[in-house]
């Protein structure tokens, strides 16, 4: 009698016409859109666009006036610029990187870092040794340079140079640097393997 009676308890608790799980509630999905809509910035973020970074750059006077003379659309309007916003420096806006390009191959030909103060961008960093170009990446500044040897052609470099900064008492610092040779890849004819 107790085993039947076992059994036709366990066979009501399955014939409640329950659904697992979600007869605790659903699986919490809207309330997760729901806190990221209310953590998401209400109003725009107050960082220049792209025009407005190069009006930036052109009324910089850290910015070389070859880099100035030479930052120029391309095609209509269209300035040769690629323009990124992050955290670099623990302002209270996004910083902003601005990688100056040439028009005809995108060559970055310089890299600057502006920090917001007192409601003005300033220059924090900058370097116009082309081929040049400076990215965010996770906190850090990330900058990489090709290095050409005297024969080399544009298309291939002999090496490149990678270097992090970290922004530290109010200035970058270099905190890492990968060198990476690519020797004389197919330059030199090989063999095919016999087989």
């Amino acid at each position: 009698m107790a085993v039947f009676v076992a059994l036709a308890l366990c066979l009501s608790g399955c014939a409640t016409g329950g659904t697992g799980a979600r007869d605790e509630g659903p699986a919490h999905a809207d309330m997760a859109r729901s806190k990221a809509v209310s953590s998401a910035s209400p109003s725009p973020s107050p960082v220049p666009d792209r025009t407005e970074a190069v009006r930036l750059v052109k009324a910089d006077p850290a910015v070389s006036t070859e880099v100035k003379r030479e930052l120029k659309p391309c095609v209509s309007d269209d300035y040769p610029i690629d323009v990124s916003y992050g955290d670099l420096t623990g302002a209270p806006s996004d910083d902003i990187v601005v990688n100056v390009l040439s028009c005809g191959d995108s060559v970055g030909v310089a890299s600057y870092v502006y920090r917001e103060q007192g409601g003005a961008y300033r220059n924090v960093f900058k370097s116009e040794e082309p081929p040049v170009y400076a990215e965010i990446d996770r906190g850090y500044l990330v900058v990489t340079k090709q290095v050409y040897a005297k024969d080399d052609a544009l298309s291939n470099p002999s090496s490149e140079d990678v270097i992090s900064y970290r922004w530290i008492s109010d200035r970058f610092v270099r905190k890492y640097s990968t060198r990476t040779d690519y020797g004389s890849l197919g330059d030199e004819e090989t063999a095919a393997p016999e087989g």
